[in-house]
């Protein structure tokens, strides 16, 4: 495999297919990208799963159920496009992904190791944490690797309604009383930092970033991405009548952006080594749904194996 073709190739905005040589850096690459993609997807159904029971109306509880069912599918056309990679050295099948992320060797958004402890923090997340995943994720759509490219245009399109709903839980919450607007605003609290770190860490401290970039997998820096964010948001959080939890907060004439606080970096490392609020909690729900509902898979499979052979038989 020519390395300086390749990088030729996919910088000249053409797409690799499964069936395409690759160089393995640029496989393995995509398998850790997709593959924790995919597990956040997944995780990302705990926190807002809490709250079924919980939502205010029907027709909440109907909008919340159709967003986690989103989240589902998402995670499954995830693992889907990481399976087209597996080529008999570099492992990339669902169970040995799935299972890399319980034993914690792979990891998944930190945003979703903590709580939602309100109402309003259902609005927060889709407002700021689907809002961030959809400024990272639109750029996904024309990544150089054909299946993962093709998998993110349904996917943003069903971030972005989900950004949507989330804005509107917290505009119904603004507009209420002053408890339910004091409930958006400490959710707007809680949420603000975690959010920012979503676009991973500073450019200069990113190992992945710029090879990413380069294979054109990734289109934008971590930074960029972040900045972009904030300048977006924080006009949507005034017309809210919220105020972003940050005092370093300015608009800068000359650079035409925002200024913002440097961000909790040590919690951010503290929570990717597993030491978040519900870090143990979210591995440990999923691992004990995959013993209890182990069985499941194996009907699924005894069935798909008796069919196989009936089919064959005849």
């Amino acid at each position: 495999m020519n390395q300086e073709k390749f990088l030729e190739y996919v910088q000249a905005e053409n797409k690799v297919e499964p069936k395409d040589v690759m160089p393995d850096d640029y496989r393995k690459l995509l398998v850790r990208q997709i593959s924790q993609h995919g597990h956040s997807e997944i995780v990302g159904m705990l926190p807002e799963a809490n709250w079924i029971s919980r939502a205010p109306t029907l027709r909440r509880k109907m909008a919340l159920l159709a967003k986690i069912q989103d989240e589902a599918g998402h995670g499954l056309y995830l693992y889907a496009a990481t399976e087209t990679l597996s080529n008999g050295e570099i492992a990339a099948d669902r169970d040995s992904t799935y299972n890399d992320m319980l034993s914690g060797k792979a990891k998944y958004s930190s945003i979703f190791n903590y709580p939602a402890l309100s109402w309003a923090d259902i609005g927060a997340i889709g407002w700021l944490v689907d809002g961030a995943a959809i400024m990272n994720q639109v750029m996904l759509m024309g990544n150089s690797y054909g299946p993962y490219s093709r998998a993110m245009v349904r996917i943003c399109k069903e971030e972005s309604f989900h950004q949507r709903q989330g804005y509107e839980i917290l505009m119904t919450l603004c507009r209420g009383t002053k408890e339910q607007k004091d409930l958006a605003q400490e959710a707007l609290n809680r949420f603000w930092w975690p959010a920012l770190m979503m676009f991973g860490p500073n450019d200069a401290d990113s190992p992945n970033s710029q090879k990413s970039m380069n294979y054109r997998v990734k289109r934008e820096s971590n930074d960029d991405l972040r900045q972009r964010f904030v300048d977006v948001t924080v006009s949507q959080a005034d017309f809210l009548g919220l105020k972003v939890p940050d005092e370093n907060l300015k608009w800068n004439e000359e650079t035409q952006h925002y200024d913002f606080g440097e961000l909790p970096w040590d919690e951010f490392m503290e929570v990717l080594k597993g030491n978040g609020p519900c870090n143990k909690k979210r591995l440990e729900t999923k691992r004990k749904a995959q013993r209890e509902h182990s069985w499941v898979k194996d009907a699924a499979m005894a069935f798909a194996a008796n069919m196989k052979i009936e089919t064959a038989n005849h």
